[in-house]
């Protein structure tokens, strides 16, 4: 059943949106849509993405943006999509084969759920680190939020997690917030969803960290507060 939608924020990714795409190739028979938010993008992103989709099937839509905000971008595929569960996913990442199946099949396996939550990798600076899968999450959305804020948990990454479209309302990312947006947004939904995990990793997530390091160079204290 194709129940998923895809929501990928992308601004000037034309070198890596055609392999994010790629990888979404094997999930064909569970993805709804796969909704690409072009957030002011100069380098043909948009004609990069089309052209992939179309040469792999895949149900792509565009939609062009001007916010120059990750959260944003987000933010405005949330009011586009249509599918039972919702997946997330950046423009430099890439989907595992089968992460979208385990997700659905943990969910399936158990009482509804409202999020369910896999494994990623991560590699950076062209590292390659080891998996990182979820644990400790509990029956008590509260203590799940709590113990998330408080850094007891591991990190949750974008493209790690499915959730229930009905739980996520009118939760959205915050808009202009540089570092930790996704963390403001899944606390939101684990206050009040029911959580399971799955062991499988679902994604790789790559990261260089000059290009992390550079939102706390540049005017820390106003971007952090």
């Amino acid at each position: 059943m194709k129940s998923v939608s895809i929501i990928i924020p992308a601004h000037n990714a034309a070198e890596t949106i055609r392999t994010t795409l790629a990888s979404l190739a094997t999930e064909r028979a569970v993805i709804r849509e796969i909704v690409l938010v072009d957030d002011s993008s100069t380098d043909g992103t948009a004609g990069a993405a089309r052209e992939c989709a179309q040469s792999l099937d895949l149900p792509l839509t565009i939609i062009e943006t001007d916010c120059r905000d990750p959260g944003g971008a987000r933010n405005a595929g949330l009011e586009a999509i249509g599918g039972n569960w919702v997946y997330f996913l950046d423009a430099d990442d890439d989907h595992v084969e089968g992460g979208l199946r385990h997700l659905l099949q943990a969910a399936s396996e158990n009482s509804g759920p409202d999020i369910v939550i896999g494994g990623y990798r991560r590699i950076a600076d062209g590292t390659d680190y080891r998996d990182k899968r979820p644990r400790k999450f509990t029956d008590d959305p509260v203590r799940n939020a709590g113990d998330y804020v408080a850094g007891l948990h591991r990190t949750v990454a974008v493209g790690s997690v499915l959730v229930r479209a009905g739980l996520i309302g009118q939760a959205r990312f915050p808009f202009g917030l540089h570092y930790d947006e996704d963390t403001v947004f899944w606390v939101q939904l684990f206050l009040r969803g029911r959580i399971v995990t799955s062991p499988a990793v679902t994604m790789i997530y790559r990261l260089r960290t000059e290009r992390a390091a550079r939102r706390f160079i540049i005017d820390p204290h106003r971007r952090f507060e």
